[in-house]
């Protein structure tokens, strides 16, 4: 494994592993996550691409530069695209499959195939929507240096997980990590943008996005993530859509790999 870093076109230095020999596949993450978590995923797709992992922006160790802004994070990954050859597969997760989205919407071409698991959008009423403040919240809470509040309070009232659950990770050994992130969470929200409100998805949004894509989900998660997926596969012009049967939102790589070899290169 290579690690190495980039500089994006506003001078922020951005982080990234190398391992593999292939085809270019470039991992995107989520909220909370940063390029360690992409691991073993990357260990299984190592035989059959040259896969990139990177920490985004403010994460790890990426710098981040202000103000932030989800075009500088558009640039930190086409300067990534550029690095590993001008044209690339991408595979992102969560909050990361609307960033690699929004990227191949903005760069024509530079995507060849793109493949997305569980976007985070809410689109309809099948879960209530989160707080009306909670941008504002979040940031109040990173203000006072209360970031495992911050962390607690998007998983619960955001993405809808049980408190007990929450309160048993506070105690476990990853709580740090998540912490030392969670200034980024802001950077996520912006990232989902306005469809996070419980409105239907825009049909026409990522009308540029026209790269052949997957859209997965998990068979074991809740009906609003899974119902943003397929009507995100519904309205891309080149899309189809997955379901991971037992899966949930934390897909396990043995399931991930098998499904992104075969749509990338099989």
């Amino acid at each position: 494994m290579h690690r190495n870093s980039i500089t994006s076109k506003d001078g922020t230095h951005i982080a990234f592993d190398r391992s593999g020999d292939g085809p270019a596949l470039i991992l995107v993450g989520g909220a909370l996550s940063d390029r360690s978590g992409w691991a073993p995923l990357a260990k299984l797709l190592a035989p059959h691409f040259t896969v990139f992992s990177y920490d985004r922006r403010g994460r790890g160790d990426s710098e981040d530069t202000q103000p932030y802004s989800v075009e500088r994070e558009i640039e930190d990954l086409e300067a990534l695209i550029d690095k590993a050859g001008g044209i690339t597969f991408i595979h992102g997760q969560s909050s990361g499959a609307v960033l690699a989205l929004e990227v191949t919407a903005t760069l024509p071409g530079k995507v060849r195939k793109l493949s997305l698991y569980e976007p985070l959008f809410i689109i309809d009423d099948s879960r209530p929507p989160p707080p009306p403040n909670f941008v504002r919240q979040i940031k109040e809470l990173i203000a006072a240096n209360r970031r495992g509040d911050a962390v607690e309070f998007w998983m619960t009232e955001v993405v809808l997980a049980p408190a007990e659950a929450v309160a048993q990770m506070r105690s476990a050994p990853t709580w740090p990590a998540l912490e030392a992130v969670a200034h980024t969470l802001t950077y996520d929200i912006a990232v989902l943008g306005e469809n996070m409100a419980g409105d239907p998805l825009p049909a026409q949004q990522w009308a540029t996005a026209t790269a052949p894509t997957l859209v997965m989900d998990g068979g074991a998660s809740p009906a609003w993530i899974r119902n943003s997926a397929r009507t995100l596969a519904d309205n891309l012009p080149n899309a189809r859509h997955q379901t991971l049967e037992g899966q949930a939102h934390n897909a396990a790589p043995e399931a991930l790999a098998p499904e992104i070899e075969r749509f990338f290169v099989g």
